[in-house]
């Protein structure tokens, strides 16, 4: 594909929010849950938003689950903002398969992970997989670089934006900062660097990342478009003050169900309370506390 239009680049950039599942205590799908949501962030000022990312519990979706997440959403967006599509699948195939379930969408980007079970393929294996799902699509492809047991090293990642054009930039999560610095150090000027680190999003906005798609721009996404552009603005002193808000929230967090406490959260701030997916554990009331705490200072 050629390069990004402006339009294009504007849409998959700065604060893009992952839309939580809305699920029922039965583990059932709510499509009638996303619209209020949507609202929520887009209300906030976010660019855009994520569907079926690891905050929207992305890698239990089934493919009935994931097509109603998307139309859902969609609908719900009327075009406000930019609409990236997250692919967390084990194979090639699957993922193609999935991007046609797109089809009649405008979807702005793909957010796709590595295969993500035990086995991990080698590095042209890695490429040869995002250059088949490019060259189905005309869509965008961000990497979701997440995966810790296939984690995509800085090398490897520049090398695939090079040989596959419809690779336009990488999701640098895990809490690595220093492949952020790396990533936007050495890239084209035409690709794009977004961060996924929720403990660092003053340092990466300050870095020159281009963005950020993490739990905390969904669980309080004012309050991050409110930190994103205070350092567009230099004011870091403001800046200072919401990175430590905003990390306490993250700390009230626990990652092993961080989608739960993203939805409690959101729920805090007016939206319905939806639960996670079995087996992951519904919020405790301890966790209910230190996140009402986290909040409170963070809004009041």
């Amino acid at each position: 594909m050629s390069a990004l239009s402006a339009e294009q680049r504007h849409a998959i950039t700065g604060i893009l929010p992952p839309i939580t599942s809305p699920f029922g205590k039965d583990g059932k799908l709510d499509a009638g849950g996303f619209a209020e949501q949507v609202d929520f962030i887009m209300d906030a000022g976010a660019r855009g938003i994520v569907i079926g990312g690891s905050t929207g519990e992305g890698h239990t979706l089934n493919r009935e689950e994931f097509e109603t997440s998307m139309r859902a959403s969609s609908d719900a967006l009327k075009g406000r903002g930019g609409l990236l599509a997250g692919l967390i699948v084990n194979s090639t195939q699957e993922a193609i398969d999935r991007v046609n379930m797109l089809d009649g969408l405008k979807v702005d980007a793909l957010q796709v992970t590595p295969v993500h079970y035990l086995f991990k393929p080698g590095a042209q294996a890695t490429i040869d997989h995002f250059k088949a799902i490019a060259d189905k699509t005309d869509i965008p492809i961000l990497i979701y670089n997440v995966i810790q047991w296939n984690y995509l090293s800085v090398d490897l990642m520049l090398r695939i934006m090079d040989e596959v054009p419809g690779v336009v930039g990488m999701k640098q999560s895990n809490g690595d900062l220093k492949s952020v610095s790396d990533l936007l150090m050495r890239l084209k000027p035409e690709n794009i660097i977004i961060t996924g680190i929720d403990a660092m999003l003053y340092p990466a906005f300050s870095l020159g990342a281009h963005g950020a798609i993490t739990a905390l721009t969904a669980a309080a996404p004012a309050a991050v478009v409110k930190l994103w552009n205070a350092v567009e603005a230099k004011d870091y002193d403001l800046a200072k003050d919401l990175h430590f808000k905003l990390g306490a929230l993250y700390n009230a967090f626990t990652h092993d169900n961080l989608p739960a406490c993203t939805k409690y959260a959101q729920h805090r701030q007016g939206i319905a309370m939806y639960y996670p997916k079995s087996p992951m554990e519904h919020v405790s009331d301890e966790q209910k506390a230190r996140i009402d705490s986290a909040l409170a200072g963070l809004l009041g």
